[in-house]
Parts: C-alpha cells; structure tokens; sequence
C-alpha cells in the first residue's frame, strides 16, 4: 500500500464519521467526506474496485476499534458489490466517497462515489454489504405469536447480526419469560423487536395503588387504564377521579412516585 493510499484511508475513516457505537444499527452514518478515491478512466477497473473495498473495510474496522470491547465478540465481514455494466462514466481524476442520507456501514448499503475532478461531473452508488458475525441465541422451532418464550426454545449459535435493523438480544434474561410478538421461526436469532413483556395487567382491572417516600407508605384503590407487564409504565384513574402513571408492580399492583 502506497503513502498516498495510507493518507487516504484515514482521510475515509474521518469522513464516515466512525466514534459510534459499532453495536449500534447506526454504525458509521455521516455525512460527506473529504477523501477520495483513484481517478476514473470511463471504467470501474479492478484497481479501483480493490481500493473501494479497502476504504471500507478500514472505516469498519476503525469504527469496530472505537466500539471498544463491546464489540469483541463480532467478526466483522465486508464486501463490496459493482456498479451497473452498462454505465459508461466519463473520466474523472478524483472520485469522492460519501453515505447518502439515511445510509450506515450496517447490513445491505451503498455508497456514494461522486466525480470532483472532471469534465462531466457524475454521481452514482457502490453496493455495500456489512456483516456482524456474532453468538446469539437462535430458536430451535417455530413460536406462534403471543407464546411465552422458554429458556429451551433457543440454543447459542453464530448469526449475523447486522442482517436486521432489530438489535440481536445476547443476554437470556431479556426474553426468556417474554412474549412473541409475531410468528417465529427455526432459526432465527432473536431480536428486540420479536419479544415483549408479558401482560399481567389488563386495561379496566381494579389495582391497588402504592405511593410513599422516605419512612411511609400509603395505598388506594383506582383502576388501570391501559395494560401492562412487570416493570412497565402504564395510566390509572385515582379515587379522586385524577389519571395519573405508575408502575406495574403485579398483576393488581401498581406503584408510583411522588
């Protein structure tokens, strides 16, 4: 690797803003950079493909470094599609590298490759594809949906976790005992969005309501008026008549602070 191909990599990394969360299904969005890539010929050769994927893999890796240890248990995978055979790009001697709006260094993306140095200036998108290989639990059959999820449900393998916007759930103490929000199926890893809490407060159920602060404790009874599993917020009507919100305690316990 040339010096002048060294600067430009990091010249890259800075672009794509790297210091987020690599965890985070928002890995690398930013806006456009400063770096650029090698002069066109009217062509995507291979020296430019290679020097795209480059680019990339280092602006994950260095994203995947400011990540810390968080980040350790995933192995990160990147490849770099090719653009449409039928384009035939004017020359341009500088080719800058961006992420379009709403585009990260996350799953399936693009990039932005735009001419700043030619005749014609022209602008179109590589695809790119991230991978995050990484343990997580994975369902050995299929859930119907509203199922209560057992701790034998699921088994530890590899999934990639980059393949979903939902973030892979990795500590079993976040859905074993949860609820299935939709119909699951073997195999899957399980992600954020396919769990929720159990329900053990229905809407229009009779609540004992629970309020103190320091030495006291007092208690009314009211009534629920949206429903709600453990720990979860929801909005009662007090004797009084006053709505107010507290915590789910228990299927007819609800706790607020004053």
């Amino acid at each position: 690797m040339t010096r002048t191909h060294s600067f430009f990599l990091r010249r890259l990394a800075a672009a794509l803003g790297l210091g987020l969360a690599a965890l985070s299904p928002a890995l690398a969005q930013a806006p456009a950079g400063a770096a650029s890539l090698p002069g066109l010929n009217g062509d995507m050769g291979a020296d430019f493909v290679s020097a795209a994927q480059h680019w990339v893999d280092d602006a994950v890796a260095q994203g995947r470094g400011a990540a810390g240890t968080d980040m350790a248990p995933l192995r990160m995978e990147v490849s770099v599609g090719t653009l449409d055979s039928r384009l035939r790009l004017a020359p341009c001697a500088s080719v800058e590298p961006y992420l379009p709006p709403g585009q990260r260094l996350w799953g399936r993306s693009r990039l932005g490759l735009r001419c700043v140095d030619g005749a014609v200036r022209w602008n179109v998108f590589l695809p790119v594809t991230v991978k995050a290989i990484g343990p997580a639990w994975v369902l050995r059959d299929g859930v119907a949906p509203g199922a209560v999820l057992q701790a034998g449900d699921a088994v530890q393998a590899e999934a990639d976790w980059a393949a979903d916007a939902s973030p892979v759930v990795a500590d079993p103490a976040r859905w074993v005992g949860q609820v299935a929000t939709r119909a699951l199926s073997a195999g899957q890893p399980i992600r954020q969005s396919m769990v929720r809490t159990q329900q053990v407060l229905q809407a229009g159920a009779a609540v004992r309501i629970l309020a103190g602060g320091r030495g006291f404790e007092v208690s009314t009874e009211g009534q629920a008026l949206s429903a709600g599993g453990v720990g979860e917020a929801v909005r009662v009507r007090m004797p009084n008549g006053r709505i107010a919100t507290g915590q789910v305690v228990d299927a007819g316990t609800v706790r607020m602070a004053l």
